[in-house]
């Protein structure tokens, strides 16, 4: 009885952790559990997928949280971690086995601006722009505020040079939400620069830089704007 009351513990020790975002003493927590019960296995192992996750850990989450998935009955977790899955995959170049997850889930009835987004980067990734277009077009009729869509279409539209007037339009609403954000600042910056305003251009993209000094795309799109004609 006394091993029982200590595993529990420190469940709910590890499950204090990762709701106060500590997530390497969570990580550690659960990791260290020790025991045949299924259900404390796949607890663990959700935990654990999760927190790789939040660390950046992205080859790491993958099998935990594979095993929440296809062991598990929370329908609303299983959701969660096949949406965390699906950007573990883009985030490691399996673009398109991050589609499959989310085609999934539309299959399976879920949908949110943040699944429409999500698949819109995963095309993007695979520069199937007029795919992650449709997609981020879909998750804004879902939340018309969704700043990951609002700033991945106006991106997209910018770069593209599709529409850099509207593309424009959507960045500057994600910074005026999030003003410090240096990936939307990045995408502002870069959208000024297409639209021919080079100064605002790097006014925002030494923001960025500045918020995110060892961002590599930052820094690409400041250099290029700087030693443009």
């Amino acid at each position: 009885m006394e091993e029982i009351a200590e595993m529990v513990s420190a469940s709910q020790e590890g499950v204090v952790f990762f709701q106060k975002g500590d997530w390497n003493n969570a990580l550690q927590f659960f990791l260290k559990v020790r025991t045949e019960d299924n259900n404390e296995l796949l607890e663990s192992a959700y935990y654990i997928g999760l927190c790789y996750a939040k660390l950046k850990c992205f080859v790491e989450a993958q099998p935990y949280l594979l095993k929440y998935i296809r062991e598990a009955q929370n329908s609303v977790r299983v959701y969660q971690c096949r949406m965390t899955l699906a950007y573990t995959y883009v985030m490691t170049q399996k673009a398109r086995k991050a589609e499959q997850e989310l085609a999934l889930l539309v299959n399976h009835g879920f949908e949110s601006a943040q699944l429409y987004a999500t698949m819109a980067y995963a095309a993007w990734t695979r520069q199937s722009y007029g795919d992650a277009i449709e997609w981020y077009e879909r998750a804004l009729s879902i939340d018309g505020d969704n700043l990951t869509a609002l700033n991945g279409l106006g991106f997209i539209l910018a770069d593209t040079s599709k529409d850099i007037k509207k593309g424009l339009r959507f960045c500057k609403r994600a910074v005026e939400k999030k003003p410090d954000n240096p990936v939307y600042l990045d995408s502002l910056g870069w959208a000024y620069y297409k639209d021919g305003k080079r100064i605002e251009a790097i006014k925002f993209l030494l923001k960025a830089q500045d918020k995110d000094p060892d961002n590599p795309l930052i820094r690409e799109h400041l250099k290029m704007v700087e030693t443009a004609k």
